[in-house]
């Protein structure tokens, strides 16, 4: 299977910089992947298309605000996104990596937090150290950090940190440990969550911390070949219990985005329901890929060429799946993090 079997026309204004408000007015792209049959309508009516007995499961992570900013001694601007951290210490994005040097130390964010390069690792990621003017690492990355927002997010500058911090985080993140939003999440408001619950929609959780695999781009040209990051993730025995109940009622399991899916395949069993646990995971789901819990799918519309595109693919089939997001960029609709949402059934 080839990579670019999965491209489709995406123009640039069609990739949303900015997030509709409220969360729940994003428009929704109801799809049949029975009969391709589909409806245009708004987030805020995504219980026309549940039912009671359904089972929303929802990704819980908390994304960490591990964006700095900074400059070199000459002035020159440097970005760095941390991917791991204990204590002081880290791995880390940092840009532009082929100027800089070991044992470089660069004030972030006004000199809130002082950058050291340790160890150049690959790809532009680091072994660094961190230490904070006042108070702990932590506490210091959770004053001045930014949200880390997808390089593709473009605003000439303007930025406002704490309403992209909000933002760019679910209404129920709990746990934290995330670089990246799970985005389909994003659309759901509290009122929204409430409303379903009184239908009868119940709700369930999972973790998976949503690392850079999540969006990695693939450097293959045969699917087949194309190797997940791994990320960590937490099933309790709470939602697996829920998803036995689920199936014993005859309810249909919704995972709200890619990350739960994976996280609900990863755990599978044969008779369609799920073994609690924590671990890593770095299942990648694309087209002859068997799916044994998820019976509906919400989630973003994503990229060309991009694994996440690959899953939805998996899940409804690629024509069809194709030829709606042919039919969304068409209509007018918003893609990736902060675009519209796609319900799969």
């Amino acid at each position: 299977m080839r990579v670019a079997d999965f491209d489709f026309p995406l123009p640039p204004d069609r990739i949303a910089v900015r997030p509709m408000e409220p969360r729940d007015q994003a428009r929704l792209y109801v799809l049949d992947r029975g009969t391709g049959a589909a409806e245009h309508t708004v987030v805020a009516e995504l219980g026309r298309f549940l039912r009671p007995g359904d089972l929303l499961v929802l990704n819980d992570t908390r994304v960490m605000p591990w964006r700095l900013r900074g400059n070199r001694a000459t002035g020159g601007a440097v970005e760095c996104l941390l991917v791991k951290l204990d204590g002081e210490r880290g791995e880390a994005f940092v840009k532009p990596s082929k100027k800089l040097r070991p044992g470089d130390e660069i004030p972030m964010e006004g000199g809130a937090v002082q950058l050291q390069l340790l160890e150049r690792l690959h790809e532009g990621r680091w072994q660094v150290a961190l230490r904070a003017r006042e108070g702990t690492v932590a506490q210091a990355l959770e004053r001045c950090g930014r949200a880390p927002l997808p390089p593709y997010i473009d605003r000439d500058g303007a930025e406002d940190t704490n309403e992209d911090r909000e933002r760019y985080q679910t209404v129920y993140a709990r746990v934290p440990g995330a670089i990246a939003a799970p985005t389909a999440g994003l659309h759901f408001t509290p009122e929204l969550l409430q409303r379903l619950a009184a239908m009868g929609v119940e709700q369930a959780f999972v973790t998976l911390h949503v690392g850079e695999g999540t969006f990695a781009s693939l450097r293959t040209e045969v699917v087949e070949e194309h190797r997940m990051h791994a990320e960590q993730y937490e099933l309790p025995a709470a939602t697996a219990a829920a998803i036995a109940a689920t199936r014993a009622r005859g309810g249909r399991v919704v995972a709200v985005g890619t990350t739960s899916c994976r996280t609900l395949e990863t755990c599978a069993n044969d008779d369609r329901t799920v073994t609690p646990g924590r671990g890593s995971s770095a299942l990648f789901l694309y087209p002859g890929q068997p799916f044994r819990v998820v019976d509906a799918l919400f989630t973003n519309f994503h990229l060309p060429q991009s694994t996440l595109l690959m899953l939805v693919s998996a899940f409804a089939g690629t024509e069809r799946v194709l030829a709606a997001y042919r039919d969304a960029v068409a209509r007018g609709y918003r893609f990736f993090s902060f675009g519209d949402a796609m319900l799969l059934t």
